[in-house]
């Protein structure tokens, strides 16, 4: 029985943490919820909303925690799809955007608190923006042979641009949602081929 009751309370969390989610969107930030609203659409009584989260704050960096998650499972599948053959940027950028387009509210999540006024939410997003930074490293590291340093200074401007496409994305589509993902592609072949003269270039003084 404890099991079965175990099991209704997570998915009662986590229909709290969708609700909020789903309430989201370009006009509408966390700090606009309200706790009474969630509980609302999770289906629950507000009261009952404490039993699952201490206060707002505590869902709301939870929801992040699930963006990020989210955000790093998907470049997971990519990368598994690029193994199997294809390009690794194309694939990449591609992924990213189906990202924007299916889970715009997470991502926006991530872009507002990025730089709120919460020192807390900062401070989380920034953890799973350099969990998404060092997991590219790592791939980066393994497949150009090159040194953790510069796989991570390589990571960190590629995460940093596809970010603020990403951010640019949220408010066009069509031919200029096209446009933009053909520019940011070319941009990273820039990185990753300015990167790896440098590293060359390097070796060869050594």
């Amino acid at each position: 029985m404890s099991g079965v009751r175990a099991q209704q309370k997570q998915k009662t969390r986590q229909a709290l943490i969708e609700a909020a989610f789903n309430q989201l969107s370009a006009d509408h930030s966390f700090s606009n919820l309200s706790l009474r609203e969630v509980a609302r659409e999770a289906g629950i009584a507000p009261t009952s909303f404490y039993r699952h989260f201490k206060d707002m704050n505590e869902l709301g960096l939870t929801m992040v925690d699930e963006a990020g998650l989210t955000l790093r499972q998907l470049m997971r599948q990519a990368r598994r799809r690029i193994a199997s053959g294809g390009s690794v940027i194309n694939t990449s950028v591609v992924t990213f955007m189906e990202f924007i387009d299916n889970s715009s509210n997470q991502f926006r999540l991530l872009l507002r608190e990025r730089s709120g006024t919460s020192k807390a939410f900062r401070a989380a997003v920034a953890r799973e923006v350099k969990h998404f930074i060092l997991e590219l490293a790592h791939y980066l590291e393994s497949e150009t042979k090159c040194d953790s340093i510069h796989a991570y200074i390589q990571a960190e401007a590629m995460v940093t641009l596809v970010f603020n496409a990403g951010a640019e994305a949220l408010d066009i589509e069509g031919q200029q949602r096209d446009e933009l993902i053909e520019r940011v592609i070319w941009q990273l072949r820039y990185i990753t081929r300015g990167a790896g003269h440098y590293i060359r270039e390097t070796n060869k003084e050594a």
